[in-house]
Order: structure tokens, then C-alpha cells, then sequence
């Protein structure tokens, strides 16, 4: 059984996803989760407690969204840097 925290950003209810949810939605390992978050290149995580952490929904969708529009505009010749 799934367990769905909810909290209120900006009038919009977002999930939030804990490691294992966020590792099989990316397909990321954790540590490259851990990396990219290093290396700026991932959404942050949210602290929920002293060993507990998740990261919001809509963060992570948006992450995978800019990954596509990367690729399509290298399709099409545009440069991705």
C-alpha cells in the first residue's frame, strides 16, 4: 500500500514522492540521484524529519519534462547547452 503525503504550494496540492517512488519513476540509481542533486542538475529533496526525506511531485515531472524539450530541441539542431 502506497502512502500519499499531499502538502499546499501556491494553491496547488503536489505529492511528494519518497527515494524508492522517485528511483522508479527516473529510473535513477540513488546515487544518481544524490549526484545530480549535487551537481544541480535535480530537484532537491524536502526534509520531512531527522532521516527522512522526499521530493515533490511536480519537481521531479518537471526535471523529466525539461529532459525531453533538451532532446527534441537537439533534434532539431538546436544546441543543448
Amino acid at each position: 500500500m502506497r502512502l500519499v503525503f499531499s502538502i499546499l504550494i501556491a494553491s496547488q496540492p503536489n505529492e511528494i514522492l519518497r527515494l524508492k517512488e522517485v528511483m522508479d519513476k527516473t529510473g535513477l540509481s540513488r546515487s544518481a540521484i544524490y549526484r545530480k542533486m549535487n551537481d544541480d542538475t535535480f530537484p532537491k529533496s524536502v526534509s520531512l524529519g531527522d532521516r527522512s526525506v522526499a521530493w515533490l511531485e511536480s519537481e521531479v515531472d518537471d526535471w523529466m519534462e525539461s529532459l525531453v524539450l533538451k532532446r527534441k530541441a537537439g533534434e532539431e539542431g538546436y544546441p543543448l547547452g
